[in-house]
């Protein structure tokens, strides 16, 4: 792994829907997913992001630290940033040594297996987003395998490490009311590390991405879930004393 080089997408010196409070995000190239919905293709070639330091990394988020140690923190999303272990976990490090901000990681968890466990001593919050419950539909959704993710899930109940866990409502996909209950049932099982669930509704937001890049989108037609969709799904978490939102 290099611990000193990696390849960044992009930079949002303002997310607010990245982690707890305002955060400053890093959006890592490379990622192994094809997701059907993803809304940011653009970042899967590791080398469709430019080639950065690790002092390039803190000097974009240095004119922030101030403001970030109070408001909310930095997160490291993607594209996906285990891809790039070595390196984020080296920023990482770096980040919190110097700077002492929270730190929130955005993963789908499926290369786990490649970090020791003190690579996450570092990081204060993961924020894992489980595709699907039921592995065939999974791999349809992802072109992986499910249970990576699930074992990562239990690795952090073991490190005692907080979690958000995301799930994307799709219609027709995402929204099968058992399975949204095997999902909520496998997610009480991670006990208090979990301290909210965030159930997303699909958008369309991401289709220009798809056309710039001249690939095929099959959701084009797939429309966004209603608002009290949304919410039963969210009753669905919470009727196992779950946080949803």
């Amino acid at each position: 792994m290099d611990l000193d080089h990696g390849f960044l997408h992009s930079v949002e010196s303002g997310g607010a829907v990245d982690g707890p409070g305002m955060r400053f995000v890093f959006f890592m190239a490379g990622c192994q997913f094809r997701c059907v919905y993803c809304h940011n293709p653009d970042t899967w070639k590791l080398h469709n992001g430019r080639r950065v330091d690790v002092d390039a990394m803190l000097a974009e988020v240095r004119p922030y630290a101030g403001f970030l140690k109070f408001a909310g923190g930095v997160t490291f999303s993607g594209g996906e940033p285990m891809m790039q272990a070595g390196f984020v976990g080296n920023v990482m490090r770096h980040i919190k040594q110097e700077m002492g901000l929270h730190i929130a990681l955005d993963t789908q968890g499926y290369l786990h297996t490649g970090v020791e466990d003190d690579w996450f001593d570092n990081v204060d919050l993961v924020m894992l987003d489980i595709k699907h419950i039921d592995p065939e539909k999974y791999h349809a959704i992802t072109a992986q395998y499910l249970q990576p993710t699930l074992d990562f899930a239990e690795r952090l109940k073991r490190l005692r490490k907080k979690m958000w866990m995301r799930y994307v409502l799709v219609p027709d996909l995402t929204d099968d009311t058992d399975d949204v209950n095997r999902m909520a049932d496998f997610v009480a099982t991670l006990g208090d590390i979990v301290e909210r669930v965030e159930v997303l509704p699909f958008h369309q937001m991401g289709v220009s991405k798809w056309d710039a890049l001249k690939m095929e989108y099959t959701l084009r037609d797939t429309r966004t879930p209603t608002n009290e969709e949304a919410e039963a799904a969210r009753d669905i978490f919470r009727a196992r004393g779950l946080v949803a939102s």
